[in-house]
Formats: C-alpha cells, structure tokens, sequence
C-alpha cells in the first residue's frame, strides 16, 4: 500500500548555526523585545510584496484577503504567534532564505575573529538579514507555516530547534501567507502578555502600512504622517501625532516636514516643543530624533542626526538608504547620516530664518526658550556659524527689557562714526546698568548690547566681528572711544601726581591706574587690560576650577569727579604741611584710595571679603558725621 503520510525531510544549515545563534542571542541584541520588531518587519515587507505583486499579477491566490498582522498570545500556555497575509513563501524560499542564514563572507569573518580571539563587534558583521533569528533569544524551537501567493501554490512547515538542522513538510493547504508560532521560555514569559506586546509595538511598529491587531484588538491607530502629504495632514492631526511621539501635554510651536529626494532619499516630520525643559542643557538629551526605516523604528534617540545645539527637535526621519548593522540596533558609521545631518539642520535654521522675518512674535517666543541652546551652535557649527549669529537677539542700552534686538539692527542704528559693537557682561540687566564703564554710552547715547545668559562668555565674544565691525567689550582699557573734553577736570601736573599716589597704595593689587575717557558720574571704575578676561568669564572660570586666580586690571580715576578733586587737594596740602599734619592727610588718602578700589570690586562682585571695607566705610562715616 502507497503510504500518504507526508513526507518530512531534514536539512542541514549551510552556515555554522551554532556559532552564529549563540552571536545573535548573546551578541547582537541588547533587548530580547527586538524580536517582535524584527518579526513585524518582516511581515510587513511580505505585505509590500503582495501588494506590488497584485497590481500586475492576476494569478493570486486569495485576491481579497485584507493585508494585515495577526498577534495572538496566550499567558497560560506562554504561546505566540504572528501571522500575516502575506506573499509567503516557496519550499525553495525556505530553503534558500530562511535555511541560509549567512554568506560565505560571514563565515570568513568569523574564523579570523576566532583566530584572533577578539570579542564580537556587532556593527562590523554587516546585514545579512537574520533578524529572523532573533526569535532563539525567547524560544527553543520555531515554527512556521506558508503559503506563496501564486493560486496551485502549497502551504509548508518549517520546524527548528536552533540546532544544526531544520525540517522542511508539506501540509494541508492553507490561506496565503505565514504563521511564524512558538512557546516562550519561561525567563521569557513576559512577552505572551498583551500589555507587554502593546508596549513593544507601540515603541517599535506602531506606524507600519497595514493594520496591527493583539488579541483581535487593533493596535496602531495613528498613521505615519510623514508619508502623506503637506496638503493633505490637517493642523489637528499634526498636534496628535506630536502628542503621541513626544507625551507633551502642549501643541508644539511649530513644525517643518521634508520629503528630500534625489541621491539622498528620506521623509521628515519635525516639532519644535511650546517649552523647553527646567534644565535646558541637561533634559535637552533625553529624547531626540527617532530613526525609521520604512516605518519600523531603527533608533529611538538617534543623537547623529542632529547638531547638539538642535537637539530640543523632536520627530521622526525615515530613510530606506541607510546601512543598518545585522541588529538594527545601532546604525552604522555612514555618510549617508552625515548629510542627512546636514540637510536637516540647514532646513531648521530655514524655518527659524523665516520665523524671525515674518512670525517675530512666535520667534521671539522661540528664541526665550531655546536661545542659549542655539548660541552653542557658533563655537561648533562653524559651516552655519553665520545663520546662527543672524539668529540671536539680545537685549541693549536702548531698548526697553523686553524688546530684543539682532545685530543686523543694531548696525542699522549705529552712528556713522561708530566703527564698534559695544557689549557689557551682566548678572542681570539691573546690575549692568549699575555698571561705572557704562556711563560714556548712556551719556553719548551709543547703544550697548546687554549679555545677561550665561553661555554668553562662551560663544559671543567668539563671533569676533559682523558686518566688518569687531564685537568690543566696553570693559575693556584699550576701547577707542571720543575722550570728551572737561574744563573743570584736574591739571596734567596735579593728575600725574594723584595717579602715581594710586599706584604706590595699590601697588600690585592693580595693572596700572590710569585717567578715564568713560567715567561721567563715578570716581573709579575698573577695566580689563589687553590680556585680562571679562568679568564673567572669570567668574565662570573660578565656577570650574576653584583655583583659578583672577587678572589684573586697570583702575581707571575720573579726574572730573569730585572725590578725585578732593583727593588731589589733600595730596597737595600733604606736601605742604608740618609733618603731624602731613601723615594725617597720607593716611586718610591711602584709606580713601582703598575704599575707592574696594568699592569698585564690590560692584563687580570680587571683594573677596568685605569686612575691611565696612569699617573703613564706618569711620568715614564717623567723621563726616563729626563735622555736622
């Protein structure tokens, strides 16, 4: 008698499969999860197959099947599978693509990796399409089930314990398609949990082409956006899918969606968030871009696709070109992801050009948020250096606090003879107002650029010069500025003799002591010499490194002033007078000059302690106090 059992035949891999599944369970993937993406991707791409095929082939079997992803799970029995009406697949398929997990190039590398006895480097095996392979991280033993599309096709069964065999056996005929099931481990069982399943593919599928369904429950419901068309994506929807990525309460800002075709190819749907996190320079690198290809997510926080000082972007980006390693984990060093980098962040600063031309307002809200950030971009993007510096606003000397101005504008407005951008360093625009070296500006009405943000001493005084005008400090000693001329100040003989008294008090607290161009209403003001710092700069500085020793600097004294008048006029009584008197006025000269220098330190906070400094100021204060 004909025996009709059918027939089961083993096959041995063509790869060594033991080496390669200990790689891909212990090596290749940093989370078991993976696999459930690696499964859903392949079924998505034998849908897109099914999907070419039918539009020029009429020889389909089941032609009206829906396309779709079937996930059923069982916590019980620790069971899953996946099903999809897909193209399917032939004997020979399973022979050639599943049974053929590696080339001979593979292989090669292992045996020099052998040899060499190095450890595994994942990104350098390549893609060799075994994701599939995956699935040995959960289970013991694979089973699949398939059917080609073609009508006379057969439906095979594919059995593996991830050992060096497979069996390959016809079975009775089923719907187009494949059925890949198998029984968790129990380190495993997790993942026959349909919260589990959820989570999983809402991180990873959530906006494949073709419909999702857990347990008979659809899963994703939110389209891939980035595939339609700009015309065509309502304002609403856009918010949604903001939400959905990002699990802000608040619609975003803005947003710019790009579909670049050409010899790079990728889709791009990018937000601006309403507000950005408590610590800008911190939370700012939690999240970022989210790296898809072909709707399947690659990289969850792909940081390469963007410049540190964009990073407050969120999106997607979705490229069928980039070369991804074997686990999809990490993506490969390309090219490919250096100009898309590129492309990206030239289209962003495009839409904040246009914003600041013609939104001022939603700019403006912009640039409160996200302004320190993108001044990071000028010491590290120097090929966008230039956008970014006509991006930043400031505030200034002649606008109220809360208009902002750009350097663009602030040029506009200089006088004909002014050949310099001037700018101060503040904690606040209340203390730089309080500032001595200001009192020139205000008096001539020269505009001053407020720098109150601390990235400021890192990035601004680096941008050197715009519009062929030198960005200049106005602490700085060497400012070439108009001296005015005063009828009431002290003779060139009496001011040489003060200045020298200065200098022999001071000694090497100071640079030099030198007669000030820029005092209007204060005595003293002190001024940075040619290779001093800012203020802040050093305050920064001391900020980082507590041994950090400050410059010196020049005290500049306003022979106009009163107190410097007065000074002089003890100076030349002194040298006039017996000797009793004589150390009188040198003492009470020398205190005058120190609390004059300390109180000028006070001011740019660097009296390191001020106890001295109040009881001089008590006994002055006594003795004014006794001449009443």
């Amino acid at each position: 008698m004909e025996n009709d059992t059918p027939t089961i035949q083993e096959f041995e891999y063509k790869a060594e499969m033991k080496q390669l599944l200990h790689i891909i369970i212990h090596s290749l993937y940093t989370h078991p999860e993976i696999f459930l993406r690696e499964l859903v991707s392949n079924s998505s791409d034998a849908l897109n197959k099914l999907r070419f095929k039918r539009l020029t082939d009429s020889n389909i079997k089941d032609p009206e099947a829906e396309l779709k992803i079937i996930i059923n799970v069982n916590d019980k029995d620790q069971t899953f599978s996946i099903m999809d009406s897909g193209i399917g697949m032939t004997k020979e398929d399973l022979i050639d693509r599943i049974g053929t997990i590696a080339s001979s190039g593979t292989l090669e590398f292992l045996k020099k990796l052998k040899e060499s006895k190095q450890s595994l480097d994942a990104n350098l095996i390549g893609q060799f399409g075994v994701g599939f392979y995956s699935v040995f991280m959960v289970t013991d033993e694979i089973t699949i089930e398939t059917t080609y599309a073609d009508k006379e096709s057969k439906t095979f069964r594919w059995k593996s314990q991830g050992d060096d065999k497979y069996s390959i056996e016809e079975i009775e005929s089923k719907p187009r398609g494949t059925t890949i099931s198998f029984k968790l481990k129990d380190d495993f069982k997790q993942f026959a949990q349909v919260y589990e399943i959820k989570n999983v593919l809402k991180k990873y599928s959530n906006f494949v082409d073709f419909p999702v369904f857990v347990n008979n429950e659809r899963i994703n419901i939110v389209s891939a956006l980035w595939h339609k068309k700009k015309e065509e994506i309502k304002e609403e929807e856009l918010n949604d899918f903001y939400k959905f990525i990002t699990n802000d309460d608040e619609n975003p800002l803005g947003h710019l969606q790009l579909n670049i075709e050409g010899n790079i190819n990728f889709k791009a749907l990018l937000f601006i968030p309403q507000t950005a996190p408590r610590a800008l320079f911190q939370d700012i690198f939690d999240k970022s871009l989210q790296l898809y290809s072909s709707k399947i997510l690659i990289q969850d926080n792909c940081k390469e696709l963007l410049p540190d000082y964009l990073r407050f972007i969120r999106g997607v980006v979705d490229t069928e070109d980039l070369p991804i390693n074997v686990s999809r984990e990490v993506t490969q060093s390309s090219p490919l992801m250096a100009k898309i980098k590129s492309i990206l962040t030239g289209k962003i600063l495009g839409l904040l050009e246009d914003w600041a031309e013609n939104d001022k307002s939603k700019y403006e809200k912009f640039y409160n948020n996200y302004g320190s950030l993108l001044k990071a971009g000028i010491n590290t993007d120097f090929s966008n250096k230039d956008k970014i510096i006509e991006l930043l606003r400031f505030e200034t000397s002649l606008k109220s606090k809360e208009e902002l101005t750009s350097l663009k504008d602030y040029v506009k407005r200089m006088p004909e003879e002014q050949k310099e951008i001037y700018y101060l360093f503040g904690d606040s625009r209340e203390l730089i107002e309080m500032n001595p070296n200001l009192e020139y500006f205000r008096k001539h009405n020269l505009e001053v650029l407020y720098l109150t943000d601390p990235v400021d001493v890192f990035s601004i005084p680096y941008i050197f010069e715009y519009d062929k005008k030198s960005l200049k400090s106005i602490e700085k000693s060497d400012l070439e500025i108009k001296k005015d001329i005063h009828e009431e100040k002290l003779a060139d003989e009496q001011s040489k003799n003060l200045i020298d008294e200065f200098k022999k008090v001071l000694a090497d607290r100071v640079e030099d002591v030198i007669e000030s161009s820029r005092l209007v209403d204060s005595p003293v003001t002190l001024v940075i010499g040619k290779q001093g710092l800012d203020s802040q700069v050093e305050k920064m500085m001391q900020m980082l490194d507590k041994n950090f020793t400050n410059s010196k600097k020049i005290l500049e004294i306003n022979t106009s002033h009163p107190i410097i008048k007065n000074l002089a006029d003890i100076k030349l009584k002194s040298s006039l007078s017996a000797t009793t008197t004589e150390n009188n006025n040198d003492e009470l000269l020398k205190r005058t000059i120190l609390q004059l220098y300390e109180g000028a330190l006070l001011l740019e906070g660097k009296l390191g302690s001020p106890t001295e400094f109040i009881k001089r100021m008590n006994e002055f204060i006594e003795i004014s106090t006794k001449k009443v």
